[in-house]
């Protein structure tokens, strides 16, 4: 139990399990704390049931059930109520001590417990080192559509697999990232819990803050927060795309587009950076430097790749062409994705990528054949693979 953080509803209880929580951090609270709880704010909760009220038991379950991912539940006690009992076990990790019971039957319990919690892994078995690939995507400039290429790519992506569980897409917009919405999706990443403790992420913590999507597409998404910059920590973003590369075939991160202290170390770890350039001179201008900059800035040279987007067919008009635009940039561009504002718009407004509800769309093609372009060449990620190899 070291390093855990055990909940403990009951100060009689505290004392019995003091043996059986060796090592653990033990916090003694009332029912009421446990509305809301998961696993980064604890790893076991403890309920004396003779020290609460029959109603407060049963508003405590229903609070725990309540939560996406509750920790294990230990209920003991001499007066166990019966609907509440049965209520109890209906959560994944559960159990029940009736008295008389001893601090040796509480340890066998909680190891029981937390065996299960262990046992709790992803749905996709971890890749080998170097196996998975992660993909980063980053507007030039505000509104150039990094989200929606992001969302596509990966969509694209899982239809490239079989596998459950393969492909996960990150929106490390931390502040007001919009990919949860564009896809209709409710974000439960919560970062700023864990604070100094990144550590603590693994594979099953993971799976606490994602959001299906599909049978494929997993979201780490967290809700709106302007102060969430500055409340998540370097080391916790790190680790998270660690994990997140160790329990995916395919990562597809959303970046912000102004740089944070974890950004060049984040791109560092990725096979491919996609910067997305609308065809407008400053978006172009943008786009060369912004290129330039990573290139010289991540530790593992990765020269990133410069997406157009919006490209329009036109005979007349101010707008450059592809050409023109590789002019500007000074570079060949590695793809360019059509103008569909209709179908862009439905999308977004209905909830879901392009490709599930306009998949005749140009958008859909032309990122499906980058997509097949860049799937099937060679990794290209640095000597060290992972993301959190940088923060040490």
């Amino acid at each position: 139990m070291t390093g855990r953080r055990v909940l403990v509803a009951g100060s009689a209880l505290a004392s019995l399990a003091a043996e059986p929580l060796a090592g653990a951090t033990v916090e003694v609270v009332g029912l009421e704390r446990l509305t809301g709880v998961g696993p980064a704010d604890a790893d076991l909760i403890l309920i004396d049931a003779d020290a609460c009220t029959a109603q407060a038991l049963a508003s405590a379950v229903q609070a725990l059930a309540a939560c996406p991912a509750p920790p294990p539940v230990l209920m003991v006690g001499e007066r166990l109520p019966t609907g509440v009992v049965r209520n109890l076990l209906r959560l994944e990790r559960s159990d029940v001590l009736d008295a008389p019971f001893s601090a040796e039957h509480i340890a066998v319990a909680v190891a029981g417990l937390m065996s299960q919690t262990a046992a709790a892994a992803p749905a996709s078995a971890p890749q080998a080192d170097g196996a998975s690939r992660c993909w980063a995507v980053v507007g030039a400039v505000g509104g150039s559509g990094g989200t929606t290429i992001a969302v596509e790519i990966a969509t694209a992506l899982c239809a490239r697999q079989a596998k459950e569980k393969s492909v996960c897409l990150i929106d490390l917009n931390l502040a007001d990232g919009a990919a949860a919405a564009y896809l209709g999706a409710q974000p439960s990443m919560k970062l700023g819990d864990f604070g100094a403790a990144a550590d603590r992420i693994d594979p099953a913590m993971l799976q606490a803050f994602v959001t299906p999507v599909t049978k494929q597409l997993d979201l780490l998404a967290a809700a709106r927060d302007p102060s969430a910059f500055d409340a998540i920590g370097r080391e916790a973003v790190l680790k998270m795309l660690e994990v997140a590369c160790e329990s995916y075939d395919w990562v597809v991160i959303d970046m912000p587009r102004h740089r944070r202290a974890w950004s060049l170390e984040a791109l560092s770890g990725c096979d491919e950076v996609l910067v997305v350039s609308e065809l407008t001179v400053p978006a172009l201008i943008a786009a060369r430097a912004l290129s330039d900059e990573l290139e010289h800035a991540m530790a593992s040279g990765l020269k990133p790749r410069i997406v157009l987007n919006r490209l329009a067919s036109r005979m007349f008009g101010p707008a450059p062409s592809t050409a023109e635009a590789e002019r500007a940039l000074g570079c060949k561009a590695e793809g360019g994705i059509s103008s569909d504002w209709e179908a862009a718009a439905a999308s977004v407004n209905l909830g879901g990528p392009i490709a599930q509800h306009r998949p005749k769309s140009k958008i859909v093609k032309d990122i499906q054949q980058l997509v097949e372009r860049l799937a099937t060449q060679p990794a290209r990620r640095a000597a060290q693979p992972g993301h959190a190899s940088r923060a040490a």
